[in-house]
């Protein structure tokens, strides 16, 4: 029991050192201005608090995250600060009726290439915004970059993020002290300030949130009902989304309608205290994970451990520069942009690149919320299409001491489900996909055959993939899935399977 609880506050107090940085950095972009470092904390601290206490993911660590602070930031430029608030604490109670109506069954069925669109396009955005930045103080920008690809490489004791946090600040101090102002005038930029005395965060509050009661008129929560629900609902994709991940590190089930109530608990108080809404953060949630924390306790001590942060050492958070936190906010862009998804361009069936590439420009050019909406739509009548089309099946049979399922029709994103609850539900110890009769595979249905590789082999299970992909046009050998499954894994008939394990169970006695 003392080992247990010793190990969920240590993972705590290691998930706060990764979220303090990001949560000062989400809440400045979302203002435009140092005013919004303490509502990003505060954000922080109050999601990651309530959506652990009521949420349904073990161990999902809650906060601002890039699609919220997209979201927010459009809010507050077009309604002000005051009802981007009401904003979020409307989000909220729509995301406790999305939990309560089940809606989370649905909204987990979003295809990876709208997912991949819209995360490429908000990491763009991230970028874009922090751009003054970079004109107003390219050095110390520069060094922060610097200092977080360093990090990254070599130091793996310390975060990132808070390694740049701390010595881009420290950089700052002892360059304003021996490097003069030096200014440029470049073409399209009327002045480039290389370097200049730097703006800081300013005074934190030394009190707690205060409650500010949503005070508006009806015709003004009229005018914030799309705003409320693009929080509301691309939290819930983002926090869904998140969970996915965390069931296939942790082996369990989730529980999607909780998850949602717990979250849209953490967004409505948020919202009533003047803090940033937040979602489940994926990287935060993974630290969290790999240093032990494995139930609500250590998310609700990460946010603890931001608030005395805040109390005690809130002097010395006042002296970090802006530019640092944009610096961050940079790399944060860069490492949230989904590579993969321009690798396998070529490689992907057209329609799941034309999904990608749409939702991903709209995200930019447009709003978040059309660009999802878009992205869902097409994929929609492309499935519906192939459904009109071809139908899908899964049977199963038993060779030896072989769990054999058999898949028929197209591997798609809207069949990733049935596959999923089927095969994660077997505890066989041999299991084989024979995809001999799969007629279509998207990007959503490839990927769910590694996932499920990975899943089963944490518990002990060993998966192999046979067949062959030259009828749906070389797909899965393009991305890298029968590589992946490795020469032990992956067989082109049935044949080469049971000679396969004939021979290993010779040699090994097994």
């Amino acid at each position: 029991m003392f080992q247990t609880l010793k190990r969920e506050l240590l993972a705590g107090i290691t998930v706060s050192v990764v979220a303090l940085p990001l949560a000062l950095a989400f809440g400045m972009q979302a203002t435009g201005n140092s005013d919004g470092a303490i509502i990003g904390l505060y954000g922080a601290i109050i999601t990651g608090f309530f959506a652990a206490l009521f949420g349904g993911t073990k161990g999902q660590v809650t906060g601002p995250t890039g699609p919220i602070t997209i979201i927010f930031t459009g809010i507050v430029a077009t309604q002000g600060l005051e009802y981007a608030f009401i904003a979020a604490f409307m989000g909220g109670l729509f995301q406790i009726v999305f939990g309560i109506l089940k809606a989370g069954n649905y909204l987990k069925f979003i295809p990876l290439p709208v997912v991949s669109g819209f995360m490429n396009g908000i990491a763009i955005i991230i970028i874009m915004g922090q751009l003054q930045y970079v004109t107003g103080s390219f050095l110390v920008v520069l060094l922060t970059i610097v200092f977080m690809l360093v990090a990254m490489k070599w130091i793996k004791i310390i975060p990132p993020s808070l390694m740049a946090l701390i010595l881009g600040t420290i950089a700052v101090i002892l360059l304003e002290k021996v490097v003069p102002s030096v200014h440029f005038t470049l073409p399209f930029i009327n002045d480039f300030i290389f370097f200049d005395s730097v703006e800081r965060i300013g005074e934190i509050p030394k009190g707690l949130p205060q409650l500010q009661l949503p005070i508006a008129d009806l015709s003004v929560i009229i005018q914030l009902i799309p705003a409320a629900l693009s929080i509301a609902v691309l939290g819930s994709i983002d926090s869904l989304l998140t969970s996915v991940v965390m069931d296939n590190m942790t082996g369990t089930k989730h529980k999607s309608n909780k998850e949602l109530i717990g979250q849209g608990i953490g967004n409505s108080l948020a919202g009533l205290f003047g803090a940033m809404p937040g979602a489940g953060a994926t990287v935060r949630s993974v630290v969290n994970l790999r240093s032990g924390g494995q139930t609500a306790l250590s998310t609700m001590v990460h946010s603890v451990a931001l608030l005395l942060f805040m109390l005690v050492f809130g002097p010395l958070a006042e002296e970090i520069p802006l530019a640092v936190l944009a610096g961050i906010l940079i790399m944060t862009g860069i490492t949230m942009f989904d590579y993969d998804s321009f690798k396998i361009l070529k490689d992907e069936p057209r329609t799941d690149a034309a999904i990608m590439l749409v939702t991903m420009i709209l995200t930019v050019a447009i709003d978040l919320m059309v660009a999802v909406g878009v992205g869902i739509v097409m994929s929609a009548l492309i499935f519906m299409k192939r459904m009109s089309e071809e139908g899908f099946k899964i049977s199963s049979e038993i060779k030896e001491d072989l769990k054999i399922y058999n898949l028929e029709g197209p591997l798609y994103f809207g069949a990733t489900e049935l596959i999923t609850r089927t095969i994660t539900a077997d505890d066989s110890r041999q299991i084989a996909i024979d995809i001999e009769k799969v007629t279509i595979v998207d990007a959503s249905g490839a990927l769910l055959l590694i996932q499920l590789r990975d899943q089963l082999k944490e518990r002990g299970q060993n998966l192999y993939l046979v067949g062959n992909d030259l009828d749906l046009g070389g797909i899965l050998r393009k991305m890298n899935i029968f590589q992946k499954f490795g020469y032990a894994g992956h067989f082109d008939t049935m044949d080469d399977l049971i000679k396969y394990k004939s021979l290993f169970h010779d040699k090994t006695g097994a």
